[in-house]
Order: structure tokens, then C-alpha cells, then sequence
């Protein structure tokens, strides 16, 4: 063995080396997107006003474009609003765009303050956590 084949081996070792480094980071940063959108998702649902449920049921996840409509669901611990949606961010991956949106008519009132119970809205102080949300994801 020369001293040229040597080292071309020990070339290709070390790309496959970085190759498998740089595809460990992708899905750990493709995981951290995910974990991150989920985190928002379950805060901004958690921390909606509850009355009949149907604010918490009618959070909608999309990916790539905003959902349209409303949803017909009352969901009062928004669990199955959490569970429905977050299904949604099994696939995304770093770059995707990433819409979390209510549209039910009365939803931007609550975010500027009609709610007693969400007085600081719900959107404004998730993203208020979103540090504490991305570093429990990156965890």
C-alpha cells in the first residue's frame, strides 16, 4: 500500500465522517423546528379562553399556507385540538413555513385584550416565551 492510497482511504473516512455528522444535524435541527412549532401550538391553545371550548378547538396548523375556514369543534382542554394539529408538524423540517392561526371572527379581539382570562392575549405572550419554548425544544 503506498502512502497515496493511504491516504485517499483516510479521505473517504473522513467524508464519510462529515457526511454522517452533517445528517445528524439536519434531523436534530429538523426536530427542534418540530418540537418548537408543537411547543407553540400546545401554549397558544393552553392559553386560550375557554368558555364553550370552541376558541380552543378552532387553532389550525398549516404548512407552507394559512389555513382558511373555522373548524366545528369545542375543545375546552385543547387537548384534541393539540393532538389534531400537532399531527400536522410530523413532516415539517427546517426552512418550511409553519402557520398557527384562529380564525374565528371574535379571535382578534381576544388577542388585544377582550378576554379577562387571556387579558394580555394569547399569541403576544407566546411569543413572549418563544426563547424558553425553542430551548426546551433544542433539550
Amino acid at each position: 500500500m503506498t502512502k497515496v492510497d493511504s491516504r485517499i482511504r483516510k479521505g473517504a473516512r473522513f467524508s464519510k465522517q462529515v457526511q454522517a455528522s452533517v445528517k445528524a444535524t439536519q434531523a436534530k435541527a429538523n426536530e427542534v423546528v418540530r418540537k418548537t412549532a408543537l411547543g407553540v401550538l400546545a401554549n397558544v391553545v393552553t392559553a386560550s379562553p375557554v368558555d364553550t371550548g370552541r376558541f380552543r378547538g378552532n387553532w389550525q396548523v398549516g404548512i407552507a399556507e394559512r389555513p382558511a375556514g373555522t373548524v366545528e369543534a369545542e375543545d375546552k382542554d385543547g387537548s384534541g385540538t393539540i393532538s389534531r394539529e400537532g399531527a400536522k408538524l410530523e413532516g415539517v423540517e427546517l426552512g418550511d413555513t409553519v402557520f398557527i392561526t384562529n380564525n374565528l371572527p371574535y379571535a382578534r379581539r381576544i388577542e388585544f385584550g377582550w378576554s379577562q382570562q387571556a387579558p394580555k392575549g394569547v399569541v403576544r405572550t407566546t411569543l413572549a416565551q418563544l426563547d424558553e419554548i425553542l430551548e426546551e425544544a433544542a433539550k
